[in-house]
C-alpha cells in the first residue's frame, strides 16, 4: 500500500522544468521535423518557426483532426489531397458532404470528416468580415475551438500551441503513456485524466515560450522511442526520471483495464444487380462512425439462419425487394475496435420490386465501374474489387 501512494502522490513540479529542458534539447537533435512529414508545422519557406512566428490554422486544423486515432504516416497522405481540394475555410464551408467523404475514405471514423465540414460555417462567421488568410483573424480562444463539433481540450490546445504558440498543454494518447511511464502510475491513465492533465501542464508552465515545441516533442518522443511495445529506453531523454525504468518493468505501463471481448458478427451482403448491369448501393443514415457513406445492402446473421437467407430477408426488409441469390462473392474479414465482422458477400439477381430506403437515406442503381465516385466503408473496396475482376466472367 506504501508503494502505491508514493508512486502516485510522487510531487511532479519540481521535476517539470528539467524534464522539459531536457526534452527540448533531444529534441532539437531527433525531434521528427521534416517538412515532407509534417508540412504544416512549417512556415512557407520551409523553416520550423519561431515562437513568435504564426503558422496557417486551417492547415493545423484538419491535421489535429485527422490525427485522431489515426498514426501519422497514414494521415499525411489523406492530408495532402485535402488541403489541395480545400485550400481555404471558404472553400470547406461550401463543400459538399459527398465529397469530404470520398477524400476521407479509408481514413476511418468519418463522424471527422462530418464534423469539420458542420464546423466551418461557425468559425468562418466567427472570422468574418476579416479575411481567413489573415492569421490574426481566427479565434485563439480555447472554449471558441472546444465549442466546434468533435473539437475536445487536447485538439482545440493542439491546434491553438501550433498555429499561435499558445502556452496550452495536451494529453493525446502518446503524451498519456510517456507521463503514466514517468510517474509509474498505478491506474489507467484515462481513469485520472485530471492528474495526467496537471503533469502536462506543469511541463509546458516551465517552459511557456516554447510550447509548440515542447507539444510536438512529447508527441515524438511517444511515437518514436516511448513506444507502446519494446520502448528504447536507452535513448530516452528521461531515463534517469522514469520511475517505471526505475522499476526494472517499463513494460507494465501504463496500467490497463482487463479487456472486454470483442463480439463477433457475421454479415451477409448481396451485390445485387438488374438487368442492364448495374449495382445496387445505398446511402447510410448519418450517425455512428460509418454515417453518411455508400455500402451494398446486407445485415447481421440471424442464429441458425443460412447466410443466403440472411440476405434474402435483410433486402426484403431494408430495401423491399425480392432477389435471387447467387454465388458467394467473397468473404472479408474486417475488425474495428469494439466488434468484429465477417462480410459474406454473394452476387444477386433482382427479381422484383423499386428500391425503396427503409433503412437508409437513398437508394441508387449505378454501373460497377462508376462505384469509385462514392464514399465507402475500408471494409468494401475488397468487396468492389471483386465484382470489378468478376464481370467479364459474368458478361
Amino acid at each position: 500500500m506504501g508503494q502505491r501512494r508514493s508512486a502516485e502522490h510522487r510531487d511532479f513540479s519540481p521535476l517539470a522544468a528539467e524534464l522539459s529542458h531536457s526534452l527540448l534539447a533531444w529534441w532539437e537533435v531527433h525531434g521528427r521535423k521534416d517538412p515532407a512529414l509534417k508540412p504544416w508545422m512549417f512556415t512557407k519557406d520551409g523553416r520550423w518557426p519561431e515562437p513568435h512566428e504564426h503558422l496557417n490554422v486551417l492547415e493545423c486544423w484538419i491535421a489535429e483532426v485527422m490525427l485522431q486515432q489515426t498514426q501519422l504516416q497514414v494521415a499525411l497522405p489523406y492530408w495532402e489531397r485535402w488541403m489541395e481540394a480545400f485550400p481555404s475555410i471558404e472553400r470547406l464551408a461550401e463543400a459538399r458532404e459527398h465529397d469530404v467523404l470520398l477524400l476521407w475514405q479509408g481514413l476511418g471514423y468519418y463522424s471527422r470528416a462530418r464534423r469539420l465540414l458542420s464546423g466551418a460555417k461557425p468559425l468562418l462567421d466567427q472570422i468574418a468580415p476579416a479575411s481567413s488568410t489573415r492569421l490574426l483573424a481566427w479565434p485563439k480562444d480555447l472554449d471558441c475551438w472546444m465549442g466546434l463539433p468533435g473539437i475536445g481540450r487536447t485538439t482545440a490546445a493542439g491546434i491553438l500551441s501550433s498555429a499561435f504558440n499558445s502556452p496550452l498543454a495536451i494529453l493525446d494518447g502518446n503524451v498519456r503513456r510517456v507521463l503514466a511511464r514517468l510517474q509509474a502510475h498505478p491506474r489507467p491513465p484515462a481513469r485520472d485524466q485530471a492528474l495526467c492533465w496537471q503533469w502536462s501542464e506543469a511541463l509546458v508552465a516551465a517552459v511557456p515560450s516554447r510550447a509548440r515545441d515542447l507539444n510536438q516533442a512529447l508527441m515524438d518522443l511517444g511515437a518514436t522511442v516511448c513506444t507502446p511495445h519494446s520502448p528504447n529506453c536507452g535513448v530516452c531523454p528521461w531515463q534517469k526520471h522514469c520511475a517505471a525504468y526505475a522499476a526494472g518493468d517499463v513494460g507494465r505501463y501504463p496500467v490497463k483495464d482487463t479487456p472486454r471481448a470483442v463480439p463477433f458478427q457475421v454479415i451477409g451482403v448481396g451485390v445485387v444487380l438488374n438487368e442492364a448491369g448495374e449495382v445496387l448501393i445505398d446511402q447510410r443514415l448519418n450517425e455512428g462512425l460509418l454515417g453518411g457513406l455508400w455500402e451494398f445492402p446486407g445485415g447481421k446473421q440471424e442464429q441458425g439462419e443460412l447466410i443466403v437467407e440472411t440476405i434474402s430477408r435483410e433486402l426484403r426488409e431494408e430495401l423491399a425487394i425480392e432477389v435471387a441469390v447467387g454465388e458467394e462473392l467473397i468473404s472479408v474479414e474486417h475488425a474495428y475496435s469494439h466488434k468484429k465482422l465477417r462480410f459474406v458477400v454473394h452476387l444477386c439477381q433482382w427479381i422484383s420490386g423499386e428500391p425503396q430506403p427503409l433503412a437508409s437515406q437513398q437508394v441508387r442503381w449505378v454501373s460497377p465501374q462508376c462505384l469509385a465516385d462514392y464514399p465507402f466503408p475500408a471494409a468494401n473496396a475488397k468487396i468492389i474489387a471483386a465484382l470489378l475482376k468478376d464481370l467479364p466472367r459474368m458478361s
